[in-house]
């Protein structure tokens, strides 16, 4: 692993008012709450949004994290623990910054915590298209942000989720799958209770994407091309789902902007709630 760089090379740290301010936007940053073990077990909770990630592990998170989304490392009280962390990640060309004032001052001054939880882990079939790299984008920005996703040949979809805990989607005779016209990230979205007058204008263009019903959405063709050719360039299914997310996020951005143009919606309209378990899975 990468040996952590001293404090002296550490980021500026972002201050609380301004880590508010960010999340607001959208795409979120990445938080990596980066305690160390027996603070942690003090305290079991996490920022919502938050991704949990041992100080000594952080390396292992290079190459894995959006670079086109800041990263913020928290520990308890902002000192060495997250600055290192920090330091580690933009050595590696992130934006990387460390919370001012940590878990502590964002407990204290009136932040929000969730309870820790084991990540959620789903599985579907391999060479994902439009539903199954959508509905992982759906899940990690508004449900568990550190939801593991698991693609495996059609015909063992059900063993693999028996075996390891994780459940199916976009197959047959499951929860999370297509149910006449509407797809399985409609599915998600219902199942969630994930309000969101932007969230159901993207709903249209993966539906229409998805289903061959292209004249739902003007951005339904477009979706199902720029699929096709990221199937076609990238042969693992993982690294095909990162760069999905970004497409997803574009996608998402672009409908938050035009509901807000079409309603003449207050900023307030485009707030990002942090992904939080909503709904079992």
């Amino acid at each position: 692993m990468d040996a952590i760089p001293s404090p002296r090379s550490s980021p500026v740290a972002i201050s609380l008012r301004d880590f508010r301010t960010l999340r607001e936007a959208f795409p979120p940053p990445q938080v990596l709450d980066v305690r160390r073990a027996a603070a942690f077990e003090r305290d079991p909770t996490l920022i919502p949004g938050a991704v949990r990630c041992l100080p000594e592990a952080v390396g292992t998170f290079v190459g894995t994290l959006e670079p086109w989304r800041p990263v913020i490392a928290v520990c308890v009280h902002g000192h060495e623990v997250s600055q290192d962390a920090a330091a580690l990640l933009a050595s590696h060309g992130y934006d990387a910054r460390s919370l001012e004032g940590g878990h502590e001052q964002w407990r204290s001054e009136g932040g929000a915590t969730l309870p820790w939880r084991e990540p959620t882990h789903w599985v579907t079939r391999a060479r994902p298209k439009i539903d199954r790299i959508a509905c992982p984008w759906l899940v990690r920005r508004f449900v568990d942000p550190s939801a593991v996703f698991h693609y495996v040949p059609n015909a063992e979809v059900r063993a693999f989720a028996a075996a390891h805990g994780a459940t199916p989607y976009d197959v047959p005779d499951v929860v999370y799958t297509h149910s006449g016209a509407r797809c399985s990230f409609d599915a998600f979205i219902e199942r969630h209770g994930l309000g969101d007058p932007a969230l159901d204008r993207l709903a249209l263009i993966v539906r229409g994407a998805d289903t061959a019903s292209l004249d739902l959405a003007a951005e339904a063709p477009g979706l199902l091309a720029v699929s096709l050719g990221l199937s076609t360039m990238i042969a693992d299914d993982h690294a095909m789902l990162r760069f999905g997310m970004l497409v997803y996020d574009a996608l998402y951005a672009w409908c938050r902007a035009q509901t807000v143009a079409a309603h003449g919606a207050t900023s307030d309209a485009l707030r990002v709630q942090p992904a939080a378990r909503r709904a079992s899975a």
